[in-house]
């Protein structure tokens, strides 16, 4: 799978208590479709990507069901600590995400080497492919630094 054209970071629709509004992230992912959007990401930086889990997963699972193939689906699997990325990789993968969106460490700046030892786990992890999420402000340091 490789992701090209236009991915939209799709907003997490919420209630009046916080809970997930799904009639309306269904009606936003069928928006996107109809407007030729190519790849769709669900919880990315702009909807709610530290969200629970098993909210986590139901957002991904509903934008999956939506695109009906018509479109890829990229879940993304950032967190702080290594061993949820690796959980939350490994559960996307299995509700079918056709890829995986990855970013920096938060507020963290780490060098490549440091970069490197938080991506390599997951990727041993998925059989998914994996889209660097580039943040300038946190990575910085990686895109400065040649080989």
């Amino acid at each position: 799978m490789q992701f090209t054209g236009c991915g939209t970071a799709l907003v997490t629709p919420f209630q009046p208590d916080f809970s997930l509004h799904e009639a309306t992230l269904r009606k936003l992912v069928q928006r996107q479709i109809r407007g030729g959007v190519d790849f769709l990401v669900p919880c990315g930086t702009t909807g709610k990507p530290n969200a629970h889990s098993q909210e986590h997963l139901r957002v991904v699972e509903i934008t999956l069901q939506e695109a009906h193939g018509k479109n890829s689906g990229a879940g993304r699997s950032g967190r702080i600590h290594t061993q949820e990325v690796i959980e939350l990789a490994r559960e996307l993968e299995s509700l079918g995400a056709d890829g995986l969106l990855s970013v920096t460490p938060y507020y963290n700046k780490p060098t490549q080497e440091g970069y490197t030892s938080t991506i390599e786990p997951s990727a041993r992890g998925t059989r998914l492919p994996i889209v660097l999420y580039n943040v300038p402000a946190a990575a910085a340091r990686i895109l400065s630094q040649r080989p």
